[in-house]
């Protein structure tokens, strides 16, 4: 048993590699990374990191420096679970969720990557372990490709050895998602597995519209059709559009995903480890969507989810996303006839290219 002697943080703004958007967020040049590290007294050390698609990470930076830090501080590391309670309570007045659920999930990541590298143990192995292959899409960012660009990129997906693709919908008229929807089914084949992903883009009725008109295209879903603070509307497309719906990637908090789960609104439970709470609260919505006899998927940091999604025996699709980190990355995760393989090294295994970083 060891204590926490140090924790450090950075921060970096990642260029992308070319200009992305969707129906929300518009046009994305770049994304912010906040890094811990975190060091027991013996010299052990954890990595643990989150992301901004823009806006807000050197606060995230400021909540973990100023305020999670004084609280792990000569604390046991390996009491991951009193550790969460002790930072979420913590901030709990001044910041449950948002920032705050950034910060803790990077923290707790960490921990936890810390904690499995002491027992010289692959993260998902020490979770409990499941299934190291992993069935996985890869995530277009692509609202305004043209069908071209689209059809091309699907193609780029495919040589990479995805089995699965998601693209973006959520333009101005239903007509032109329609008409992509209908090329990628077209080009892609009948059972290939396509998901189409609205980035909160309509409302409640605009989505159940939406979701009948995709149905002859047999999408496996439809994700984020709507915001997520609106409960009893996603309820009514699920509901109402009789079509699958991923959501959650915008909740952060796991009493969120109770409701959302509970108010049967959700098809695909879709936490992001690093904005949800870590690890920590990660598997507990995966338990509970179990429960409920969902399966799960994931959104963000592929490199971390799938030791996560390796060990829930409900996981679905890992979503591999366009956001360029594996530049940055030493070994990024290996994709094989459709599935990313978890990895066997201590730890989450994921070793940042410190130096290129540094010249960003």
């Amino acid at each position: 048993m060891s204590s926490i002697a140090r924790v450090e943080t950075r921060f970096h703004r990642i260029p992308l590699p070319m200009v992305l958007s969707d129906s929300t967020h518009g046009e994305l040049t770049q994304f912010e990374l906040v890094i811990v590290r975190i060091q027991d007294q013996e010299g052990s050390e954890g990595v643990g990191y989150t992301y901004t698609v823009g806006m807000g990470g050197k606060a995230v930076q400021v909540v973990v420096d100023q305020y999670l830090k004084p609280l792990l501080l000569d604390q046991e590391a390996s009491c991951i679970e009193k550790l969460w309670q002790r930072m979420w309570w913590g901030l709990h007045y001044g910041g449950r969720g948002g920032t705050v659920s950034l910060a803790l999930s990077a923290v707790d990541i960490a921990l936890w990557d810390l904690a499995s590298r002491k027992a010289s143990l692959p993260l998902w192995r020490y979770l409990g372990g499941y299934d190291p292959s992993v069935p996985c899409y890869a995530g277009g960012i692509d609202l305004q490709f043209t069908e071209k660009e689209l059809l091309k990129q699907a193609d780029g997906f495919m040589d990479q050895g995805f089995r699965a693709i998601k693209m973006k919908v959520g333009r101005r008229l239903l007509s032109e998602d329609l008409k992509r929807v209908k090329a990628m089914r077209e080009h892609l084949g009948a059972d290939f597995p396509l998901m189409a992903d609205a980035n909160m883009g309509w409302s409640a009725d605009q989505a159940i519209r939406a979701c009948r008109a995709f149905a002859e295209h047999e999408l496996v879903w439809v994700e984020e059709p709507t915001i997520p603070d609106d409960l009893a509307g996603h309820a009514r497309i699920v509901r109402e559009s009789g079509h699958p719906i991923a959501a959650g990637e915008n909740l952060h908090t796991l009493y969120e995903f109770q409701k959302l789960i509970a108010a049967g609104g959700v098809s695909f439970p879709e936490p992001d480890v690093s904005n949800c709470g870590g690890v920590t609260v990660f598997l507990k919505i995966g338990h509970i969507a179990e429960a409920f006899n969902l399966p799960v998927t994931s959104h963000g940091v592929h490199d971390l989810t799938v030791h996560l999604l390796a060990a829930l025996p409900n996981r679905s699709y890992l979503e591999i996303h366009g956001f360029g980190l594996d530049r940055y990355i030493r070994e990024p995760v290996r994709i094989l006839d459709g599935c990313a393989i978890a990895p066997e090294r201590p730890g989450h295994g994921v070793e940042f290219n410190w130096q290129a970083l540094e010249a960003l």
